[in-house]
């Protein structure tokens, strides 16, 4: 069950166990997921470790960000790349603002906004050590960043005052997940949460279970809550039903063991929610494994695959039926190049 792809981009459908591979095609399905395949590729291959997924607003043009350094915007549906931005340093982290516009955060600690038409980029700002984490607020037309700095930066790009410290923090930014005014962060090992409207204090704080550090946090985009990954293999769900006391708050390890069967701490790097499909999300771990669970029944729905290389980044569509999974060497432990899949799930119900 274990494919290898170097340099381009599949799209795997979900079955039984049906594999065929060439270096040009995947196929790959699930009875209850089973659908056409086809590939995408990339002209000039991404040279560099892969850090960033994310799907634009409305549309299926998924943008990547890179260490080779550079942006990309990729139109899945029509598998043509639409736009190929060099950068100056290695870029950790990328997001859109809506669909012809971006930001990326870079290791020169640069913050970019793009023109995904024109192709123009411009600095907005800079952290004074590596950006790490970038974000767009909608509600308060804000780009939000976080860094090794250990600040949290708010910058108007709108209005007359250029940027805002929200925080100066005792650690550096591991992770960062916005959803309407909630800003989540994870610092070490333990998450803080911040309302973007009034941003002076925390609002929560939470520690992960023996000081554990965390490697991942995600936001759930329907519901008041997120999720947390750690580096010995655990998920921390907090889930709140508007009107319910059926509120969900629990944590299990998801990857227990490692390629060699030995290591049972492997690190989870990415989490995504269904923005559909309430309760469903996948993780994907530092050796390759992406699986979806489902957060109400408390169980596995279905694992992939395992790729050759890190899981980095994964991603949802705006629909939920497409689901961008990166796999590729992380800046945690070098290997190989990188694989970026395209999963086709089933409409939601």
């Amino acid at each position: 069950s274990r494919f290898r792809v170097s340099h381009q981009s599949a799209i795997v459908k979900l079955g039984k166990i049906s594999l065929a591979y060439t270096p040009s095609r995947i196929e790959l399905s699930l009875d209850a997921f089973a659908m056409n395949g086809s590939c995408l590729e990339f002209k000039n291959p991404i040279q560099d470790a892969i850090s960033r997924v994310r799907f634009a607003p409305q549309s299926n043009n998924l943008l990547i960000s890179s260490w080779d350094p550079c942006l990309r915007l990729y139109d899945v549906d029509c598998s043509q790349l639409r736009l190929e931005a060099p950068s100056e340093a290695a870029l950790l982290d990328c997001c859109f603002q809506e669909e012809s516009v971006a930001f990326s955060a870079a290791s020169d600690g640069s913050i970019t906004r793009y023109d995904l038409h024109s192709g123009i980029s411009n600095k907005i700002g800079n952290h004074d050590d590596i950006a790490t984490c970038v974000e767009y607020s909608t509600e308060t037309r804000q780009v939000i960043t976080a860094g090794f700095d250990k600040k949290i930066i708010a910058w108007d790009i709108f209005g007359a005052k250029p940027l805002v410290y929200l925080r100066n923090l005792d650690a550096e930014v591991e992770s960062m997940s916005l959803s309407g005014y909630e800003l989540i962060i994870a610092v070490g090992s333990s998450v803080d949460i911040y309302d973007l409207r009034n941003s002076d204090k925390c609002v929560q704080s939470n520690k992960f279970c023996m000081d554990v550090p965390i490697r991942c946090v995600s936001s759930i985009p329907y519901l008041k809550g997120y999720a947390v990954g750690s580096v010995d293999g655990r998920v921390k769900l907090e889930i709140s039903y508007p009107s319910s006391s059926n509120n969900i708050g629990y944590m299990f390890r998801c990857h227990p063991r490692s390629r060699d069967g030995r290591n049972h701490l492997v690190p989870v790097n990415d989490i995504a929610f269904n923005p559909f499909i309430s309760g469903a999300f996948v993780t994907g771990d530092n050796v390759g494994y992406v699986t979806a669970w489902d957060a109400k029944s408390r169980r596995r729905l279905f694992e992939l695959p395992d790729c050759a290389n890190s899981i980095a980044s994964l991603t949802y569509n705006n629909e939920g039926q497409i689901l961008a999974v990166a796999s590729s060497h992380t800046y945690q432990e070098a290997t190989e190049m990188l694989v970026v899949l395209r999963f086709l799930l089933p409409p939601p119900s």
